[in-house]
């Protein structure tokens, strides 16, 4: 099967990119993204490059060079089903927050809400790509629906997913580790295997493309992030004992590193993982191990989150601890907002659940990111409902300079890696902040022997005193 035409449904901080470098890669095919939110598209669509809703370094140059060509951006979505050969859904899969296995269960809403769409415009033959992270047998449900409540057109469903680092979502798609393919095995499953893989195939090399059952493809993608987390809170884990011991977390993690059954990589400690993955897939691995009466594989996984939760709170207890037991009405500076560098993407990011903290001590916030909206910050916690709307707003003030954001600050703490933050002006900073002035880098980024030289007192995560 040759397509000439692919819509994805999902207009966020997967499907975008992803489109975008196919578009790039394959320009004799079609591609159409599509979503509800219309101010999202707008976006997408806006002459200003620099306004897209999505912020990924080179991202821009890819979109520039393939919209309007043959990548398109739209609110039509029955029109995109219609004419696709093959659809990905790419929507939002969030835990669940009410119901059974709330607080765990991925919630499958917007994929069925997809299904009976699909199911309901098409008049073709088509294969179906899931490209958001569902729980192992989600193509089962997705099948069940588009095979009783179709047209009879006939479907595949295959599981593509992503293994997107944001900030270097790009890179990761032109530069694939693997690209994983999940299908059936009869006569038409593998055939829609192979016109995916002739897809990739325009820019990842032939064995790199990695195709396998649809059950193993979905529960690959869940893996491989508790095993990335997994080693986040191993290493924030022993962060606390470095603190204690006098030992160093960087050396520690230098040392483990080089050992080659080990690698060196998510061995960074810091105040915590955020992001849209780790935690929601996690959790989502926890509710399939206890449905299936796997308890203690449920507790075992359980134990990621737990640790990345302490190593957050553990933080903004050293805040309070730090600064004499009291944090009431002094100025608290957070530098970074997002949950990492090089992306405005602030889904579980630690400065969330740290900012509640110190709220709920009465302190004052002034923060400052260089790509996360003040609006989006407040929107962030106020989805915590800890307090009111206007309680939120009335102790956070969101600053476009971090100078100005730093200014009159008791402390501040280091919450994203942003690079520039490594370049300021710390002697002004210092003049322009009561004494002692405090900094507590959650993110071990900052010079700290230089800051200490100026005056600063120090703290950073993992380092003994």
């Amino acid at each position: 099967m040759i397509i000439k035409n692919i819509c994805c449904i999902g207009a966020g901080y997967v499907g975008g990119p992803t489109m975008a470098v196919i578009a790039q890669k394959c320009p004799q095919i079609k591609v159409t993204v599509v979503d509800v939110n219309a101010s999202r598209i707008d976006a997408w669509n806006a002459a200003d490059l620099s306004k897209l809703p999505v912020f990924e370094p080179d991202l821009d140059k890819v979109v520039a060079e393939s919209r309007g060509r043959n990548l398109y951006f739209s609110t039509d979505i029955d029109e995109a089903i219609h004419e696709a050969d093959m659809i990905f859904i790419s929507v939002n899969t969030p835990t669940k927050t009410y119901g059974k296995g709330k607080g765990m269960a991925a919630d499958l809403k917007y994929i069925e809400r997809c299904a009976r769409q699909i199911a309901r415009v098409a008049k073709q033959d088509k294969i179906i790509v899931e490209k958001s992270t569902l729980p192992v047998r989600t193509a089962e449900a997705i099948k069940s629906i588009l095979d009783n409540t179709g047209n009879g057109p006939q479907f595949q469903i295959l599981s593509n997913p992503e293994f997107l680092a944001e900030g270097t979502a790009v890179q990761d798609l032109l530069f694939p580790d693997r690209v994983l393919i999940g299908g059936e095995s009869s006569e038409e499953g593998k055939q829609a295997i192979q016109a995916l893989v002739a897809i990739y195939a325009h820019w990842v090399p032939r064995e790199r493309i990695l195709t396998t059952n649809v059950w193993s493809s979905e529960l690959s993608k869940l893996t491989a992030n508790a095993f990335l987390a997994q080693r986040v809170s191993s290493i924030n884990a022993m962060s606390e004992i470095c603190e204690k011991t006098g030992a160093d977390i960087d050396e520690v993690a230098q040392a483990i590193g080089m050992d080659s059954r080990i690698g060196p990589k998510f061995l960074k400690a810091s105040v915590g993982f955020g992001g849209s993955c780790f935690q929601k897939d996690i959790l989502n691995l926890v509710y399939i191990a206890k449905t299936y009466g796997l308890h203690e594989v449920a507790q075992y996984w359980e134990q990621v989150i737990k640790i990345n939760d302490y190593q957050k709170n553990r933080f903004s207890e050293m805040i309070v601890s730090t600064l004499y037991n009291t944090v009431s009405g002094k100025k608290i500076t957070f530098l970074g907002w997002a949950f990492k560098r090089d992306t405005n993407d602030t889904r579980e990011s630690p400065a969330i659940q740290v900012a509640d903290n110190l709220i709920s001590e009465q302190a004052q916030l002034g923060v400052y990111d260089p790509k996360v909206s003040p609006e989006r910050m407040y929107t962030d916690l106020d989805h915590l409902n800890t307090r009111s709307e206007q309680e939120n707003r009335a102790a956070v003030q969101v600053y476009t300079s971090p100078y100005d954001a730093c200014h009159g600050a008791h402390a501040i703490a280091v919450l994203t890696e942003w690079e520039e933050f490594k370049s300021y002006d710390w002697q002004r900073i210092y003049e322009s902040m009561p004494k002692p002035a405090f900094v507590f880098d959650g993110r071990g980024i900052l010079d700290t022997m230089a800051l200490r030289a100026i005056g600063f007192v120090c703290y950073t995560i993992g380092k003994g005193s």
